[in-house]
């Protein structure tokens, strides 16, 4: 509650507390075993190796190749045995993009929203971990974009996650031309290999008062784009007063990143009733633009158990991802 009254000076949660060990635990065993090769070959490496996807056909040696990996055609037809040599699938790497900008700096249920996205960051840090991917961040405040580069390990992505949270936090109203759409074409460019884009972010434009679904927000082409070389994750971070706000009586309502401000009697429920529908209405525009863009979506709420989101998101994804992470039509690269 204090992020109500002034602005953050330093982060809401530990290093220990962004990810607990029980909750890792169980996330471990009832997650990451059932994902193994989820997040595996999703592009490909130079090199003949062991993978999915079928090479060139050589000339079968005795003793050194496996049979099962005979080419029968090929073989039939130049009566030599040959067997099919495949592409190694190199290991995958993840960037994390985390909204810093002011308006995350908010928080009524224990965090706030920037710390909650930190803590997504580390959750699905630990599952690819596991897999051994290289995983980096850039964080994204008003003046410009910071990158965290990528490494694989434990304790390297205990690092990146020590430096998100030593981050200097944006003060209000701080100025700036960079929202996320720019952000998230940061994130496209600096970053040519292919692999998984995580977004994290209360995905929130200083200014934009449009609530039609139908009307897509600045940032929708940039990912919509980055979705074309990349599976894409959206991680919309959101607190319990923005879905159902408050009875507090009259209040000053400053947006942080404009000079916008205004007294509110919020003890009046028409009031109350008329703030939640606009939030209802641009969470709705929100979740059809990610929709469109072909990215997957999931929401994080700072007053609930983050870890059993993600792992719920997860196993959804899991059956769906092949038809979310299509490239959206009509999209140049």
């Amino acid at each position: 509650m204090l992020s109500v009254l002034r602005e953050p000076s330093g982060p809401t949660l530990s290093l220990r507390g962004l990810a607990p060990e029980a909750a890792l635990r169980r996330l471990e065993l009832t997650i990451v075993r059932r994902l193994d090769g989820y997040l595996q070959g999703d592009h490909l490496g130079f090199l003949p190796g062991p993978g999915s996807d079928l090479h060139d056909a050589r000339v079968y040696v005795p003793g050194q190749d496996d049979v099962r990996r005979m080419d029968w055609a090929v073989t039939a037809r130049t009566t030599v045995p040959h067997v099919r040599d495949t592409i190694a699938d190199r290991e995958l790497e993840v960037w994390a993009l985390l909204d810093a900008t002011p308006s995350m700096n908010w928080g009524t249920g224990g965090m706030t929203k920037r710390d909650l996205g930190i803590a997504a960051i580390a959750t699905f840090g630990f599952i690819s971990q596991k897999m051994g991917d290289r995983f980096g961040g850039m964080i994204m405040h008003n003046d410009g974009v910071t990158r965290l580069q990528a490494r694989s390990g434990r304790n390297a992505l205990y690092g990146l996650l020590r430096r998100m949270l030593a981050d200097p936090i944006e003060p209000d109203r701080s100025g700036g031309s960079v929202e996320l759409a720019a952000g998230i074409e940061a994130l496209s460019r600096a970053q040519q290999r292919r692999g998984m884009r995580i977004v994290v972010s209360d995905f929130l434009t200083p200014g934009d008062a449009e609530v039609d679904p139908t009307v897509p927000p600045a940032w929708e082409r940039p990912l919509r784009r980055l979705t074309v070389r990349n599976q894409v994750v959206c991680v919309q971070v959101l607190d319990a007063a923005e879905i159902d706000f408050p009875d507090m009586g009259e209040l000053l309502i400053r947006d942080p990143e404009t000079d916008f401000s205004q007294f509110v009697d919020t003890d009046q429920s028409r009031t109350r009733q008329a703030i939640n529908a606009a939030s209802a209405a641009q969470r709705a525009r929100t979740a059809a633009a990610i929709r469109r863009a072909g990215a997957g979506h999931v929401v994080l709420r700072t007053d609930r158990d983050w870890v059993a989101d993600i792992a719920r998101f997860v196993l959804t994804y899991r059956r769906t991802a092949a038809v979310i992470s299509q490239p959206p039509k009509g999209v140049g690269i």
